[in-house]
């Protein structure tokens, strides 16, 4: 039984350690892109090509603020899982003693009752 839970969580640390350095190259190739944008010789550009880096601009800074908003709702979500997770083990833990204790009790009387 343990190796099927060891082999279960070495397959989701996988997946989730492939996961994020996926997002990590995603989020490294963005910046990137972002900051060659941002370090542009604006001066030297005609004046429909500031308009349109003015619109990339404007496009990103909506986009990045859409990001926030949605990774601080997933924050909110996992400290709700989280406390929701440990509300649950929590109110298991009895069952868990009184399981533990009869057990005890079980191989006690195994060991040292005889009749």
């Amino acid at each position: 039984m343990k190796q099927i839970i060891d082999q279960i969580v070495n397959f989701l640390q996988l997946g989730i350690t492939t996961i994020f350095r996926f997002i990590e190259l995603v989020w490294r190739w963005s910046f990137g892109e972002i900051i060659s944008i941002f370090q542009s010789d604006w001066q030297s550009l005609p004046i429909w090509k500031i308009a349109i880096l003015a619109i990339v601009v404007l496009a990103i800074v909506y986009v990045l603020y859409r990001a926030v908003f949605e990774l601080w709702r997933a924050a909110e979500q996992i400290f709700r899982a989280f406390v929701g997770l440990l509300t649950v083990l929590i109110a298991v833990l009895p069952y868990i003693l009184i399981a533990g204790l009869i057990a005890a009790a079980g191989g006690y009387v195994i060991q040292h009752v005889n009749f």
